[in-house]
């Protein structure tokens, strides 16, 4: 009896983790195909849409290095329950209809996808240790695998109902995994400072690893939002029909949760990751250019580059895990990863859309990604070596 209860303790805690990770990927990336619908409903310019996009990156940048701090005092459990509760406000006030409820409601969905961006890992570094690779494998085909669902129902929402009722009823998403995470309240005491024994001396900010895995995050989350914001606009501007552009941004992301089923059993086998993360680097480094010469092959691309994306933010969120030797230390590295990484990834879609505003075109903008996603793969050769993170003195 007490075993059956064991089982489903730890078959609600899996459940609980995989749809909080659905709530990390689909209320932001599906605002990107109806963003031509609220761009001219508000009047919006290309960079003002952009900022959009990165607003929820500049949430994760800010409130990544508190994520830890708020965990210690509420425990993980509480604080992403948290993040869920901020996630459903946010994704209704920002369907009520005004521009500043737009930014407002956009934000507090980024500060709650951030707190859980940081805690999963350090959650799963917690309770499932001796299978990081494979539950974050897990957590990356969960959040993929929705953020295809919403990129193409969400299109045909807007077109029967509008954008605003679309992204609406998006809400019914981070209802559910409230329901279904609150049978882990009861764990509240048990924070990341679980275990008085655990070392505590690495400092990360100080730390060479954690800069390299940090900036590996930072060029690879560039080019992965990028995409996300500005695909669906660029497909659409080389003749494909809104409903196509959306279904080939929802076959960007399903692509991403690809590495999922592949990568968690390679990683386990491997010296260190180097040369996974230098190639998956590079394949999105192609798949850009590839859209600007050869655009008919645009779902080859979209795909090609989905799975770069994919693998190289499921590399580094397995870094975490895999660069640290306790539950503290992955939190810490979690929170600087993230901090730089989505703040470089911040920029992306912004800077994207004023050279498109200040040329005219896209071909610039996607040779610009293509370069950062280079520099990806060079970081990639340094995060990607078999070490750990030492203490500083």
């Amino acid at each position: 009896m007490i075993t059956n209860k064991k089982n489903w303790a730890a078959v609600a805690l899996v459940a609980g983790i995989l749809l909080i990770a659905v709530n990390l990927r689909l209320p932001f990336t599906s605002v990107a195909p109806v963003a031509s619908w609220i761009q001219s409903d508000f009047a919006l310019s290309t960079s003002a849409i952009g900022l959009l996009t990165s607003l929820p990156l500049f949430a994760f940048a800010a409130f990544s290095p508190l994520s830890a701090s708020i965990a210690r005092i509420f425990g993980l459990e509480r604080t992403l329950f948290g993040a869920l509760l901020l996630i459903t406000a946010g994704s209704l006030i920002r369907s009520s209809g005004q521009v500043w409820t737009l930014y407002a409601g956009t934000v507090l969905i980024g500060v709650g996808i951030a707190l859980g961006n940081v805690l999963l890992p350090s959650l799963i570094k917690r309770d499932f240790s001796a299978n990081v690779a494979s539950m974050t494998a897990a957590y990356s085909i969960a959040m993929g695998l929705a953020g295809a669902i919403g990129s193409a129902v969400v299109i045909h929402l807007t077109l029967n109902w509008g954008w605003q009722v679309s992204l609406a009823m998006f809400v019914l998403v981070p209802a559910v995994a409230l329901l279904a995470w609150m049978p882990q309240l009861k764990k509240h005491g048990t924070s990341i400072q679980a275990g008085a024994s655990q070392s505590t001396g690495v400092q990360v900010w100080r730390n060479p690893l954690a800069w390299q895995v940090s900036l590996f995050m930072g060029f690879n989350a560039m080019p992965f939002y990028i995409a996300i914001g500005w695909l669906p606009t660029i497909l659409m501007n080389q003749g494909i029909s809104a409903a196509q552009a959306g279904s080939m941004h929802g076959v960007l992301q399903l692509a991403t949760a690809v590495p999922g089923l592949i990568l968690a059993a390679v990683i386990r086998r491997m010296k260190d990751q180097t040369i996974a993360a230098v190639v998956v680097s590079l394949m999105s480094a192609v798949s850009f250019v590839g859209l600007i010469y050869a655009p008919s092959f645009a779902l080859l691309w979209s795909i090609a580059l989905g799975f770069g994306c994919g693998a190289s933010m499921m590399l580094c969120l397995a870094f975490i895990g895999l660069r640290t030797t306790n539950a503290k230390d992955a939190a810490a590295l979690s929170g600087m990863a993230q901090c730089v990484g989505y703040l470089m990834a911040a920029a992306g879609p912004m800077i994207l859309g004023a050279f498109r505003d200040w040329l005219g075109g896209w071909t610039m903008p996607l040779l610009i990604a293509s370069g950062i996603a280079v520099l990806g793969a060079l970081m990639g050769m340094l995060a990607g070596r078999n070490v750990h993170l030492e203490l500083t003195s």
